[in-house]
């Protein structure tokens, strides 16, 4: 477009609304005349048709034209979006006026102006009038287009139309074309957009300089989005997707509310039904608390314990912003589905027996869901104490005060990290895993169980929102190892399978979820930085927009998780919930050990709290040395203390001997 014409374009949109109007009046007022004047000369052939008296006729077309399309609103209508509404709009008020203006000719005692050029009038002002409305329309639209994305909608059905349309009002986005997998509709053209199949993406980047693909396909299944990706992956286009069907529906959002590509599409895993009996089981019309209310997990169940409508739920937390934000959720979330929750945000940690104790039976707690604790393997590494207080000593406080309360049901989200582990973070777990099921087996009402399950995808400190980042920054993404694979589930997912697995324990059981295949967390990074529109700088390509940098191994990191500890496993009435049988300790053996750990604790001794770990956690094998911040300091202070020392003894100067004074002697 040349520039004076985008200057014009762009100070033409930023016209006030009653200065529009009035261009939109002025241009009828002197076109419509002049058009007439057209149809009258056209009809007698020539250009010269003065008679004497008839000037009254061009002041009636405009009598009888203005106020008609002031009463149609052709006026009051936005010119950058009008649509088809805005064709028949023209065309009842241009031919309303027409009649108008013949009844009055017909009418009028000096015919000296032929009838028959009201025909070729009323065709000529529905040209004029629709068509400098739709060409100011297109100057428009072609002004804002011009510097939007060009993408590609994949999906020409109804939420595909929905969304060129919602695009073009926007202007954000530039739709091209339609890709459709339906044969039948190649070749079509639907809401002005031509529909190619998936093969001819390729040239419709070459050709149509298309940076994008926004993914139409709301109700499609995980596994078929998973092929269009990978599809769509070396082309290096940024892919977006409109939201599901169900927050459309229910008015979350709207269909040209395009979003990155859901985490949970990079699995390419369909995700079962829940088996609402098992849903409801220890949750509907009871009361229930869930500890950690504000992370990741914590805050997934409790929006799906929301829906099941329980009596009351209570959020236990102990950092206050992530309480305050979670029941602010909650509380949108009561009031928008018009639920019957009792909501109770309570600060609190869960190491306090005491508090535990008073909660629990001030509001009768029925199922507690203990989702508190330390999970990031670095940061536990380095602060061992604090990780074993919150990992071990707050989940047997909880279960103690559980059983003093008379809880029903008390679940312990575990995880992967707890088989075979090589960290401080995992041996916590899995020892906190030995302590539940060592009070099941002292005796006891309240069902003790355990859910493992592994990599949650877009959790806090996850690799998706910190690869994301990453690519937003211009990079480097940040991989530890080649080679390293993870299970990863999303969050929705999990927190459901955890709800249903508590329901199905009979006391002491681990529960493991079916988290898949393990993905590469390399071909993660790869994908990522191919679906965002760029592409991986690497040898093969060093003109790429991404590098990926491997930093190594963090300290007790493993190359891969496992799920299982040995392979006694049996299936339950879910299909993804598997029921794993593993060794657990007597409860003596289990208070024995809790014991020592205490006084080390106190003592701040890692060395021989890592001991008792090792002891009671029969699998874990630490990475390396000690990691632990502080321990680590005070081991090397101690040691520079004591060179001091040695220093000052070795330069202090020695004392001449003297001989020993001669003792008295008697004769």
């Amino acid at each position: 477009m040349p520039r004076w014409i985008e200057r014009f374009a762009n100070s033409l949109a930023h016209l006030p609304r009653s200065r529009k109007r009035l261009l939109m009046l002025g241009a009828d007022v002197i076109g419509i005349p002049l058009v007439l004047w057209f149809a009258i000369s056209l009809r007698l052939g020539t250009a010269y048709h003065h008679v004497g008296g008839t000037e009254w006729l061009y002041v009636a077309a405009l009598l009888t034209s203005v106020p008609v399309f002031v009463r149609m609103g052709l006026y009051r209508a936005v010119i950058r979006f009008m649509g088809p509404k805005a064709i028949v709009a023209v065309f009842m008020g241009v031919s309303s006026s027409v009649v108008l203006l013949s009844l009055l000719a017909l009418a009028w005692p000096n015919r000296s102006i032929p009838v028959t050029a009201i025909p070729i009038y009323w065709a000529f002002a529905l040209i004029y009038v629709g068509g400098t409305r739709f060409l100011v329309r297109g100057l428009l639209n072609f002004r804002w287009t011009n510097a939007a994305q060009r993408m590609v909608i994949y999906g020409a059905g109804a939420a595909g139309v929905q969304l060129a349309g919602g695009l073009r009002r926007e202007g954000r986005y530039y739709p091209v074309a339609f890709i459709d997998d339906n044969a039948s509709l190649h070749g079509s053209t639907i809401s002005g957009l031509e529909v190619f199949p998936m093969e001819e993406l390729a040239g419709l980047v070459r050709e149509e300089g298309v940076t994008g693909v926004l993914l139409a396909l709301p109700s499609q299944s995980r596994r078929r989005r998973q092929e269009i990706l990978k599809a769509i992956e070396p082309l290096s286009l940024r892919v977006q997707t409109v939201p599901d069907y169900g927050d459309i529906l229910a008015g979350h959002a709207r269909v040209e509310d395009v979003r990155d590509v859901d985490a949970g599409d990079l699995l390419g895993r369909d995700p079962v039904p829940p088996n609402t009996q098992l849903l409801d089981a220890c949750i509907r019309g009871k009361v229930v608390m869930v500890t950690g209310a504000g992370g990741s997990i914590g805050a997934e169940l409790c929006r799906q314990i929301i829906r099941l409508q329980p009596a009351q739920l209570l959020l236990l937390e102990m950092s206050e912003l992530a309480l305050y934000n979670v029941e602010r959720e909650l509380r949108l979330l009561i009031a928008s589905k018009g639920l019957s929750v009792d909501l109770v945000a309570l600060l609190g940690d869960a190491h306090h027996k005491h508090r535990m104790k008073e909660i629990l039976q001030a509001y009768g707690v029925q199922t507690i869901y203990h989702a508190a604790a330390y999970k990031h393997v670095p940061i536990v590494e380095q602060n061992v104490i604090e990780g074993i207080y919150n990992n071990i000593f707050s989940t047997w406080n909880a279960a103690e005060a559980a059983l003093e309360a008379r809880v029903e049901t008390f679940v312990l989200i575990s995880t992967d990290k707890a088989v075979n582990p090589t960290n401080v973070m995992g041996a916590t777990k899995r020892f906190a895993e030995i302590v539940l099921q060592g009070l099941q087996s002292r005796g006891s009402h309240t069902r003790f169980c355990m859910v493992r399950f592994g990599n949650v995808l877009e959790s806090s400190g996850s690799v998706v929102p910190l690869f994301r980042e990453q690519i937003r920054r211009g990079g480097p993404v940040t991989v530890t190892h080649k080679d390293v694979i993870r299970y990863f589930m999303t969050i929705p997912e999990a927190a459901q399978l955890v709800l249903q697995a508590g329901s199905m324990g009979k006391g002491g059981d681990v529960f493991v979820l079916d988290m898949g295949k393990p993905v590469r967390i390399a071909d993660l990074a790869k994908r990522m930085i191919s679906l965002m529109g760029l592409t991986v700088r690497d040898e093969l390509n060093p003109d790429g927009d991404i590098e990926i940098v491997y930093t190594g191994l963090r300290p007790a990191e493993k190359l891969y998780e496992e799920l299982l500890i040995g392979n006694n496993v049996t299936g339950t009435e879910h299909a993804m919930i598997m029921r794993a049988m593993e060794h657990c300790l007597p409860w003596p053996e289990v208070q024995r050990v809790l014991d020592e750990m205490s006084v080390a604790l106190s003592r701040f001794d890692c060395d021989r709290a890592r001991e008792v770990l090792m002891q009671t956690v029969a699998e874990y094998r630490p990475a390396g040395a000690m990691q632990d911040l502080v321990w680590s300091r005070k081991v090397a202070v101690g040691l520079a203390q004591a060179k001091n020392v040695t220093a000052i003894e070795t330069r202090r100067p020695r004392k001449p001997m003297t001989a020993p004074a001669a003792s008295p002697t008697t004769h």
